[in-house]
């Protein structure tokens, strides 16, 4: 349940604050008063996008906050506690809401105070508030939303998920099909070009690493001169010259090793002093040793350029580099396996899709046996609703196509899909003798409209942990059908909080709690506020809902005697 709605310096809202109760709560006023604005706000708490750009002009930040009264289940709290937030562990709890818009983009989720994603809001929206807002009949002429109502109702998610697994298996293996037969159909032209390139690469023989040594080689090649004479003298400094360091640390060695038989202070440094010259002692080994090995070589140094020459045409071709030449051999030699091993290949995978074929019919079966049952239930309950908004003689039914045997034994998965292999359509008649035909065919914007409520409300009939929110559910109806309308929303509201925009004063007399929305301005900006109102402008509320801008006592008189006849 929504226990209170604040917003900031939102559209046209400079500061707002609402508190709703249980039952229906109804919000009338004039038409562009900023009714939906609020309805706008609540969609936002519950995960939906908004922009920057609805800031109230003048202002940098907006912030709508809002107060649910929860009673979270087991899938509730796996969200939180995969979302990485704490959620208090009585049976009821207390979730606060808020999103802070800036106008430089910087938008921003809390919940409890805790910052979260956009993407979380939007995970537990659906357990804070069902927002119907207004169009949203038009979406109902749509067939391909007829199947996610009725799954709704029948509780088939667990179906559906493992349906949309199998369905992935399945695409995954005739992928690799049709990849395997378009290999086959240029086998004979991709058969030279990959056997050339693969054989012009296995008779380089490049290793890892080889050009950046022989690039090295070459460089001491060409300096053979000035290292040598570099060594040389590193050689005479280090141990063959008089004065060597070799030499001058062998002595210190020996002197320090006298003074600590003396004065234990020097002892520290003998190992230090071994270790140093056991350095440099090696390090000269190893500059005479180099300084041997140094001789210039013009074939050498010819083979090598010859070998970078060669290792350049390749990385040239093949990506750049010895790392990519070689990634370019592996992918080719495994495309040359498959397309000479295709027949097996083909015989193997083809066996594997007819094995996931039949398991997924299997898995779309159980799944359109859940829908079918579901289906005769769906319809009975809709129909019984109906008759409660004056559509005593309506008759709905839920088409159920799904493909015969024969196609379902068919090669390849043509109807099949990640949500099973139905086809749902909804269709109406709201007159006896006629047939029921497609919503958009049959069914007028008041019919709709009524449609639309009960379809939600029965679909939704399992599930009352959340605020009901419609935005002008009874539009395009009056009278004895926006009376009877009413009187759905009350009953509703019996087992939960229900939040409607409403035009219509039959349904305003209903109200548990009425809030006049209103829209001021004093020729400088405009401003948005809400009140609940009281029995005596109740009574005004509605007459001027009935009479419109001049309010008669007759009017005044029919507003008490439909509150009256509420009560």
């Amino acid at each position: 349940m929504l226990s209170l709605l604040k917003i900031r310096n939102f559209a046209l809202i400079d500061d707002l604050s609402v508190e709703f109760g249980e039952g229906l709560n109804l919000l009338t006023g004039e038409t562009g008063s900023g009714k939906s604005i609020i309805v706008d706000s609540l969609s936002a708490l519950t995960g939906e996008r908004v922009y920057s750009e609805l800031i109230k002009e003048g202002e940098d930040s907006a912030r709508i906050e809002g107060v649910f009264e929860l009673k979270p289940d087991a899938n509730l709290r796996k969200e939180f506690e995969e979302g990485g937030i704490d959620l208090d562990s009585g049976e009821h709890v207390e979730l606060i809401v808020r999103r802070e818009l800036s106008a430089s983009g910087r938008n921003r989720v809390f919940v409890n105070d805790q910052l979260v994603t956009q993407g979380f809001l939007k995970k537990i929206g659906p357990y804070l508030a069902d927002i119907h807002g207004q169009g949203e009949q038009s979406t109902l002429f749509s067939p391909a939303n007829h199947l996610e109502i009725l799954d709704g109702f029948a509780a088939v998610s667990d179906e559906k998920a493992t349906v949309a697994e199998k369905f992935k298996e399945l695409s995954k293996v005739r992928s690799e099909l049709g990849d395997l037969k378009k290999d086959e159909a240029e086998k004979l032209q991709l058969l030279d070009i990959l056997r050339f390139q693969a054989d012009e690469i296995n008779r380089a023989k490049p290793e890892p690493g080889e050009d950046e040594s022989l690039e090295e080689e070459k460089r001491r090649l060409n300096n053979v001169g000035r290292l040598s004479e570099v060594s040389e003298e590193a050689y005479g400094l280090l141990y063959g010259n008089d004065g060597s360091l070799v030499g001058a640390v062998e002595r210190v060695r020996e002197r320090i090793k006298e003074l600590s038989d003396f004065d234990s202070q020097f002892a520290e440094y003998e190992e230090g002093l071994e270790s140093a010259y056991a350095v440099l002692e090696d390090l000269a080994l190893t500059v005479r040793n180099f300084a041997g090995s140094l001789e210039f070589s013009p074939s050498r140094l010819e083979e090598i350029e010859d070998r970078l020459a060669e290792l350049g045409r390749l990385k040239r071709k093949y990506g750049g580099a010895i790392d990519s030449v070689l990634a370019h051999l592996e992918e080719a030699e495994k495309r040359l396996s498959n397309i000479e091993t295709a027949e097996e290949r083909e015989l193997e995978l083809r066996k594997q899709a007819e094995a996931l074929k039949a398991d997924y019919i299997e898995t779309a079966r159980g799944l359109h046996k859940k829908r079918a049952a579901a289906a005769k239930i769906f319809e009975r309950d809709v129909e019984n609703e109906l008759k409660s908004v004056a559509l005593e003689k309506a008759r709905f039914v839920v088409s159920i196509a799904s493909p015969s045997d024969e196609k379902l034994k068919a090669d390849g998965i043509t109807g099949f899909s990640a949500k099973g292999f139905d086809d749902v359509e909804f269709l109406f008649s709201a007159n006896p003798g006629e047939s029921p035909k497609p919503l958009a065919k049959v069914a007028s914007g008041g019919e709709a409209s009524r449609l639309m409520l009960i379809l939600k409300t029965v679909a939704k009939m399992k599930d009352k942990r959340n605020a009901a929110v419609f935005d002008e559910i009874d539009a395009g109806i009056g009278g004895r059908v926006a009376e009877a309308v009413g009187l759905k929303l009350k009953a509703l509201a019996k087992n939960q909080q229900v939040l409607c925009v409403t035009h219509q004063p039959q349904v305003a007399s209903l109200a548990d709690g009425h809030f006049l929305v209103e829209k001021t301005t004093d020729g400088r900006k405009t401003s948005v506020s809400i009140r609940m109102l009281d029995e005596n402008a109740r009574v005004a509320e509605i007459a001027r809902m009935l009479a419109g801008e001049k309010v008669s006592d007759t009017a005044r008189d029919h507003a008490k005697e439909m509150l009256k006849a509420a009560r």
